[in-house]
């Protein structure tokens, strides 16, 4: 089996074929047709801009007969430099890095973001397991056909926990971690795992809500207006409204998640920790953490 690349076509130009390329189309305003329709109701400049840029690349993996056409933002620019990887958290997307982004962008850094399997924009019509050990082989897959250096991997949140896992299982791929409000000390879904697969399904109906997606916002800003944070609700649950989503997020549940608190000790790059001093969601203590590296 081979992966096919993709090329992008104009809105309303015929669908274009370069050998074995497919085209996807992209709307009036510029955004790829694959994202949600509401995506043309953000606000914000920034997660605007980046969510134009959003792509899908073939990733060929070992647990799905065909490719899966995988979500990300390519980097502008290729250097002889260790590139830059941002993960994002826990149920999100890469449109969590829109601030970010540019600026490192603008720091001559080629950054790629990349959506973590079973959450952002990739296509999961043919829904893969999304497990632990499949989100890091898709990770793998792409990093091996696209990134190509040893990287540096940046994981926030949930994203950290992925990074770790990644770097123990394939530390040649992984120069370097920054690791941001690591949510590392949990261990995986916990009682979740548990839950009757109908049970998931309304717990998973809950967390897209946009009470419980706002009240998120509100824990994790400060001094931010009320109609900024309703705009970043819209973009931290975009990935939400494609039709696959809740099927992916409740098999990651039921499969258990992360608990990489005994991987700690076994990652030998070198680390740079972050946190918020303010930081809600996982307590600044936690970094403490830290001296495990």
């Amino acid at each position: 089996m081979t992966c096919s690349s993709v090329a992008f076509a104009p809105a309303g130009a015929p669908p274009m074929t370069y050998g074995n390329s497919r085209a996807l189309r992209v709307s009036a305003d510029g955004f790829p047709s694959f994202l949600p329709k509401e995506v043309e109701k953000i606000k914000d400049p920034f997660a605007r801009k980046l969510a134009k840029r959003i792509e899908r690349v073939p990733v060929q993996v070992s647990f799905s007969e065909s490719c899966i056409m995988s979500s990300c933002v390519k980097p502008l620019f290729q250097g002889e430099t260790n590139p830059v990887v941002l993960l994002h958290g826990f149920d999100s997307s890469c449109l969590e890095w829109s601030n970010t982004h540019p600026l490192l962008e603008e720091a001559r850094l080629e950054t790629w973001t990349v959506d973590i399997l079973g959450w952002g924009f990739s296509d999961l019509e043919r829904l893969p397991a999304c497990t632990v050990a499949t989100k890091r082989e898709h990770l793998y897959q792409l990093w091996r056909s696209y990134i190509k250096k040893p990287m540096i991997l940046v994981g926030p949140s949930l994203g950290a926990a992925v990074t770790i896992d990644f770097t123990v299982n394939h530390p040649d791929a992984v120069e370097k971690v920054v690791l941001i409000g690591a949510g590392v000390y949990t261990e995986g879904t916990g009682r979740l795992a548990k839950l009757p697969r109908a049970t998931a399904y309304a717990g998973v109906a809950l967390l897209k809500s946009i009470p419980l997606r706002l009240y998120a916002n509100l824990l994790a800003y400060k001094r931010i207006s009320y109609g900024t944070i309703l705009d970043w609700t819209s973009v931290g649950r975009l990935h939400c409204l494609l039709p696959w989503w809740e099927d992916a997020t409740v098999d990651f549940m039921l499969s258990g998640g992360y608990n990489v608190s005994s991987h700690i000790k076994q990652v030998k790059q070198k680390a740079l920790i972050i946190w918020g001093e303010d930081d809600k969601i996982f307590s600044r203590k936690l970094a403490v953490g830290g001296t495990a590296f």
